[in-house]
């Protein structure tokens, strides 16, 4: 309830009537204030006037005015300077720490937006919203759809500049790591990125000629020799030759330490998608140099670069999510960090030119009627199930904003 009252107030969903305080002033809004989200006061900044003099200060918003004490704020000076304490119930007068006494208002929340409210928040239907969708303008969708594009993108790029400072600006380890992420496929993702963090690359990049010796390595790490498969169209890489490998290069780089198979998963997986399979992939396009930060600068068009990775037998679909979740963060996060809005636009120029993931996500988006058309949207509704609906942060979300102002 105390999340509606901070939409309702920062909206100005306020009564036609004239406003009074509990103690009969009249009150004027002027500026409902900056919305905060740290310590302090809900929204700062706030300009009302109380009977004709003008008040410049903080707003609290809380259900019970007795919340007040029990969240402590009469012992913070952090909440002093606050000039309207804003509540749907009155049982208690709020006080300062120094001792004065800010001015309440019993805010009433509209029938309609409280029925709407609660039905967001009963409903189990996926998404909440949808008997709204279809009727929501073009406009309005997308533009949301691309904030939230850049919402996730950001995240996303967060973790990559996360592993750049990890490894104290090491870009191409950071790139390897993320590359490595993506091979896990969610199930194996966290698996993934521990056995990139260990792969000695320097190592690793003194035997980069020769396919066998990288395999040994990027398995022998891995713990996965064992399970090696087979693969007739790679004579080099037989089971035995792999293991001869790794005696010799493990005693060269003194590679003891080794991840357990056991952390490795196999159930529920596709043969073709197994561990072992695709870090086979990963030694070849690390022994043709395909994936390395370079090679994603040089990027210019999505299908071409597609191409360069099917000899390593990546298939179509893997390009693709190789793109959406390596390639597009990777650039995004590097414009970030040297200031390059070229990277950025171009990044997002590369899921736009995608064909959308096919999920239940988006085919449940689409059975609301919404138009999804590209990587660049599919992203962004999955960026927007995770973070909000998920969440029920619905009253952050311009879907829900509609939602609630739906008169039908």
């Amino acid at each position: 309830m105390e999340g509606l009252l901070h939409y309702i107030w920062a909206n100005r969903i306020f009564p036609a009537t004239e406003m009074h305080t509990t103690d009969g002033r009249l009150l004027e809004v002027l500026d409902v204030g900056q919305h905060n989200r740290d310590q302090g006061s809900d929204f700062f900044n706030a300009k009302i006037r109380l009977d004709g003099t003008l008040w410049v200060g903080n707003v609290e918003i809380h259900e019970k005015s007795g919340d007040w004490f029990r969240h402590g704020h009469d012992k913070d000076s952090f909440y002093d300077n606050t000039v309207l304490h804003v509540i749907a119930v009155d049982d208690a007068q709020a006080l300062t720490s120094n001792g004065l006494s800010p001015a309440q208002y019993v805010l009433t929340i509209p029938d309609g937006i409280r029925e709407r409210y609660d039905e967001l928040r009963r409903t189990m239907d996926y998404p909440r919203c949808h008997r709204l969708v279809r009727g929501l303008e073009p406009l309005k969708t997308h533009a949301w759809l691309d904030a939230l594009l850049v919402e996730r993108l950001m995240e996303r790029s967060e973790k990559v500049l996360g592993r750049v400072e990890r490894f104290r600006g090491d870009w191409e380890r950071a790139t390897f790591i993320t590359l490595a992420r993506t091979f896990g496929f969610g199930l194996n993702g966290d698996a993934f990125e521990r056995w990139a963090e260990h792969v000695p690359l320097q190592a690793v990049g003194k035997h980069r000629d020769h396919l066998e010796q990288v395999a040994a390595i990027f398995l022998g790490m891995a713990g996965l020799l064992e399970r090696c498969p087979s693969n007739p169209a790679a004579s080099q890489l037989t089971p035995d030759v792999l293991q001869r490998e790794w005696r010799f290069l493990s005693a060269k780089f003194q590679l003891s330490e080794t991840m357990s198979p056991s952390v490795w998963r196999h159930m529920r997986i596709r043969p073709q998608n197994f561990p072992e399979v695709r870090i086979l992939h990963l030694a070849r396009l690390f022994h043709e140099d395909r994936c390395s930060l370079h090679r994603f600068l040089e990027v210019n068009d999505v299908s071409a670069f597609a191409g360069t990775l099917r000899p390593c037998g990546i298939t179509e679909a893997t390009c693709r999510l190789l793109v959406i979740n390596t390639v597009v963060p990777v650039l995004y996060a590097y414009g970030i960090q040297h200031r390059d809005e070229g990277l950025r636009d171009k990044a997002i120029a590369f899921l736009e030119a995608l064909p959308t993931e096919e999920n239940y996500i988006m085919r449940q988006w689409k059975a609301c009627g919404l138009s999804v058309s590209s990587a660049a949207d599919s992203q962004a509704l999955i960026q927007l199930k995770r973070e909000y609906c998920d969440r029920r942060r619905c009253l952050h979300c311009r879907f829900g904003h509609e939602f609630l102002s739906f008169k039908a």
